[in-house]
């Protein structure tokens, strides 16, 4: 099969759920080095596909503190059009903004007012949803009804971008709203089917309390949809679209 550019962003995608499912610690990183390479091949098409493998790696390398690697990983990125200043604010990055190789690196980004609205939307929306789902977990501890509640999700922005690192960072997103969803379905199955077994060999199995709460489970599952589309990003008039360096490193607070 010949790669192409949508076969590798299914592809990355894969790769990060995978990562984000497992965590971090024990990632096979076998994965992103198969994108990079492939991506690599496809020539400047495949650039930010390649950026966005090694921006992955550096920020794994970094979590496992192997700074040089993830200099190294984070150099090559931002060669290949990685811009997404918002990310290296993160906290397992911060300790690198003393090092003068990683300052280099950040000096030499360039990024529109347009494009860095959206960064910061996007990781806003990662920390959105996953307390969504932590929240989600709570509100469904003890439910007796057999409903299944999905994760509502924000629609990814569909504006074009001044930059392909925007790029990257909306698969990152989707990453995460892939991941979270899993996790959170596979928790809904299980306490479905095991509401489902309890109820037949339970003769005292309490119906009216688990239609109550299919109704409550319901209404908030609603409002967890009306609260995800009303997220959408939405452009701001007259956003600058003309290069310019990065905020100064250290003046960007990651979102909340």
């Amino acid at each position: 099969m010949v790669d192409t550019v949508n076969s590798l962003v299914t592809r990355l995608h894969e790769v990060q759920v995978t990562l984000l499912t497992h965590g971090f610690a024990a990632a096979d990183t076998r994965g992103l080095h198969d994108v990079v390479a492939r991506s690599t091949a496809l020539g400047p098409d495949g650039a930010w596909l390649v950026a966005a493998g090694h921006s992955t790696l550096g920020s794994l390398a970094c979590v496992g503190g192997q700074t040089d690697q993830a200099i190294h990983h984070l150099d090559a990125a931002v060669t290949a059009g990685y811009n997404d200043c918002v990310a290296l604010h993160v906290g397992p990055i911060r300790p690198l903004h003393h090092d003068p190789r990683f300052q280099a690196l950040y000096g030499r980004m360039r990024v529109t007012q347009a494009d860095l609205d959206e960064f910061f939307w996007l990781h806003q929306e990662m920390q959105i949803m996953s307390r969504d789902a932590q929240q989600a977990s709570v509100d469904n501890i003890g439910r007796l009804d057999t409903g299944v509640s999905p994760l509502p999700q924000a629609p990814l922005p569909t504006r074009e971008p001044n930059t392909p690192g925007i790029l990257i960072t909306r698969i990152e997103l989707a990453s995460v709203q892939t991941a979270l969803q899993q996790v959170a379905l596979k928790a809904e199955f299980q306490r479905s089917s095991g509401n489902t077994s309890l109820s037949l060999i339970d003769d005292s199995w309490d119906y009216a309390r688990a239609r109550r709460d299919a109704w409550h489970a319901d209404e908030l599952d609603s409002h967890r949809l009306q609260a995800a589309s009303a997220r959408a990003f939405v452009e701001r008039p007259g956003a600058g679209t003309t290069l310019a360096p990065c905020p100064p490193l250290g003046s960007i607070t990651y979102p909340a």
